[in-house]
């Protein structure tokens, strides 16, 4: 199963080219995945970069299922047009075009982080912006998700008995 996580201090070269921590290489390898990825501009004006075949999956149920035909076409073309498909290279760099980091409001300097099944490139103080609002909502997601293992332990262990 495929899990992306982890924050990366990275930087864009005067290329706008980026190099893929190896951690994320290696998980790429562990789940089969080539190091070819669709980049588009996503949620929030962040950059978010798909593995390939993870892109196709959710290429196929973007679209809204009763909407209109002209509300199709415009999310196709909004959708399509801001994804690029791009491969890395032999030194494990990806090129990041330079409309896409100007529309995304980068410089050199980003944070990649990992989404489970996709990587987001964030300009540094917008993500410690957005993870300072939200950490709250983390907590107690977390805490949840505790009790919930907890008690799944507890009703085992007490079928057991």
């Amino acid at each position: 199963m495929l899990l992306l996580t982890g924050e990366f201090d990275l930087t864009l070269d005067d290329k706008h080219r980026l190099a893929l921590p190896v951690k994320v290489r290696e998980e790429l390898a562990r789940n089969e995945m080539d190091g070819v990825f669709y980049l588009m501009l996503g949620t929030n004006r962040v950059i978010h970069l798909f593995p390939e075949k993870v892109y196709q999956q959710i290429a196929l149920v973007v679209a809204p299922r009763k909407a209109a035909p002209d509300e199709l076409l415009t999310q196709d073309r909004v959708n399509f047009s801001l994804a690029n498909r791009v491969e890395l290279d032999r030194q494990g760099r990806l090129l990041v075009g330079e409309r896409t980091v100007r529309r995304a409001g980068l410089d050199q300097q980003v944070v990649m982080i990992g989404t489970r099944d996709h990587l987001e490139l964030w300009e540094p103080q917008r993500w410690e912006r957005y993870l300072g609002e939200h950490f709250g909502a983390h907590e107690n997601a977390l805490l949840s998700a505790r009790e919930e293992v907890l008690a799944q332990q507890h009703d085992r262990s007490q079928a057991g008995s």
